[in-house]
């Protein structure tokens, strides 16, 4: 972990998390050939779970919004022990998704916004941390101008967090090759950037060699956590 060489400026909170979810029996189908449906199941509510868990020990984080096609989330999120808007998302587009609960943010006066996908397996407090540090640090260069803080995914192009200061400096362009497709799109309206390549913040589930990589006692965990949030929707 870095030494805090900076103190957490006031104008990056507070910070709202968005994180989109696409519904629970469509997600990680690319994980097909390593886990059956109802354990994908399970994985997908239990990465959830585990990440809200995360965010509601976090201090800088004020608000978490789910935004979803899938009403089970609303329940099962429940579970989670901390408190979270769930907006119902018409239709899966993942970027409208995340435009909605940006949108959502702005009217409760967050200053910042952090879009992070609920796959990340290994997600914890100090991370989190890290990649506000690091917008902060950029915050400082800045001279308090909008900022950008990415990590991107290990493999893929992909990104895994994304914090924007102010929430709407940038449309989001996740999908493939969306680490190039924000930096170019933050170049472009000369917004300070800074990378943050972290192993936590870079490691996601996606495929088959994914999971292999996961520690099988924390998949235990993670499938149990989502076991029992299916329970509990089906009681």
């Amino acid at each position: 972990m870095t030494d805090q060489p900076y103190r957490r400026r006031p104008l990056l909170e507070p910070v709202h998390v968005v994180l989109p979810m696409r519904t629970v029996s469509g997600g990680k189908a690319r994980l097909g050939q390593a886990l059956d449906a109802e354990e994908r199941e399970e994985l997908v509510l239990g990465l959830l779970l585990q990440t809200l868990r995360v965010l509601g020990a976090w201090p800088a984080c004020r608000r978490i919004h789910i935004v979803s096609p899938d009403p089970v989330l609303g329940v099962a999120t429940r579970q989670a022990g901390v408190e979270v808007s769930v907006h119902r998302q018409e239709g899966e587009g993942l970027n409208e998704g995340i435009r909605l609960g940006v949108s959502a943010a702005c009217v409760e006066d967050a200053a910042s916004v952090l879009v992070l996908p609920g796959d990340l397996p290994l997600l914890d407090v100090g991370a989190l941390d890290e990649l506000l540090l690091a917008a902060d640090a950029c915050l400082v260069a800045a001279s308090g101008g909008p900022v950008m803080a990415i990590a991107p995914a290990d493999a893929g192009g992909g990104t895994n967090a994304l914090l924007l200061h102010p929430p709407e400096v940038i449309a989001p362009s996740f999908g493939p090759s969306s680490f190039e497709a924000h930096l170019r799109a933050a170049e472009s309206a000369e917004v300070a950037v800074q990378v943050v390549r972290d192993p936590i913040l870079g490691y996601d589930l996606d495929t088959p060699e994914d999971l292999e990589r996961l520690d099988p006692a924390r998949l235990h965990e993670l499938t149990g956590l989502g076991r029992g949030a299916l329970d509990g929707v089906s009681a």
